[in-house]
């Protein structure tokens, strides 16, 4: 659990909603708790958004309680606090005992250029800065599904945080909140065979399953996938995104030194290394050429699917024919 009273105030930096939640939940526990193990009874909590608060709010929301005991204020999205409100957060910081020696701030702030400088004048007041950047890689979800598993005292084969992965999206909190279900509703070493018996259609019937199936020139499976993917209200954008991106890494995974590692090649093509050590296998049976055809197949059903043709369902299905076509060839 984050530590909090030793400094009374905390700003928690980023754009991923649930990680700020997260942080700002913990944060709140730490400081009630410390309040209560001090012995000044309980802590009163007060969320308040910044762009809500006016001059001398701050001062009225931290003074003390006639019947004493502790507060913790939240002051989220301060990027969006007015000049003077912010001098006050700013003033506040500095000076965090001094008229509100019971009390604890927390701000959330979502990162980038806008209000910026509070953001530097509360780190030189000595605020805590805790930061909470947006994961955007791929090796960024898996790092997070694995950290999920640890946090809830559960191991988990790679294998089953990639079906989760697989089953779920991208989502922090829907990837968390199946970490949790997992967590507790199994017993033992959690598997993919596990994770697909909780997802069966979600993780068997996502674009990317599709777009594996075509790219390895399994052209019934990858058909079945589709049909059902389709049926289970997958987007069709979304299922030509994915076939887009099984083709691209072959091209890039297939266009690379032969001696680079997947390491490397996984920084530079912005997959994880385990989907890059896949792509190899599925590069047998590929020709450059026959890449370069698959391409222009998913370019072609990109526009088809977004307003050209009036089945997207069909264009998609012409376009894994094609894929497994264009593996074939030479």
């Amino acid at each position: 659990m984050l530590a909090v009273m030793e400094t009374h105030v905390a700003l928690v930096v980023g754009e991923e909603e649930f990680l700020i939640d997260r942080a700002v939940r913990e944060l709140t526990a730490a400081a009630r708790a410390g309040f209560a193990d001090a012995g000044d009874g309980g802590a009163d909590v007060h969320e308040v958004e910044a762009g809500a608060l006016t001059p001398g709010d701050l001062m009225a929301l931290t003074s003390p309680s006639l019947f004493g005991g502790g507060c913790v204020v939240v002051v989220r999205g301060a990027q969006d606090a007015s000049r003077e409100v912010a001098a006050e957060i700013t003033r506040y910081a500095a000076a965090p005992g001094q008229d509100a020696p019971d009390a604890v701030l927390i701000v959330t702030h979502a990162g980038g250029a806008k209000g910026k400088a509070l953001v530097t004048d509360l780190a030189k007041a000595g605020a805590r800065v805790i930061e909470r950047p947006k994961l955007t890689r791929a090796g960024e979800r898996t790092d997070f599904v694995k950290a999920e598993f640890r946090r809830a005292g559960r191991a988990a084969d790679e294998d089953a945080v990639r079906a989760l992965l697989d089953a779920v999206g991208s989502d922090l909190r829907e990837l968390a909140s199946a970490v949790d279900q997992l967590a507790s509703d199994t017993e033992g070493r959690i598997g993919a065979a596990v994770v697909a018996r909780y997802y069966r259609g979600r993780a068997e019937a996502t674009g990317f399953s599709v777009a594996d199936h075509a790219v390895e020139g399994r052209l019934t499976e990858a058909l079945e996938q589709l049909r059902w993917a389709l049926a289970t209200g997958v987007s069709p954008v979304l299922i030509n995104s994915a076939l887009a991106q099984g083709v691209r890494l072959l091209g890039r995974v297939g266009a690379a030194p032969r001696g680079m590692n997947a390491a490397a090649l996984a920084a530079a093509a912005g997959a994880p290394p385990w989907k890059i050590d896949r792509v190899r296998q599925q590069l047998r049976g590929w020709h450059p050429d026959g890449v370069a055809r698959a391409l222009q197949a998913v370019a072609e059903a990109d526009a088809q699917v977004k307003g050209e043709w009036t089945s997207p369902g069909y264009a998609l299905e012409r376009a894994v024919r094609r894929i497994v076509a264009c593996r074939a060839a030479r």
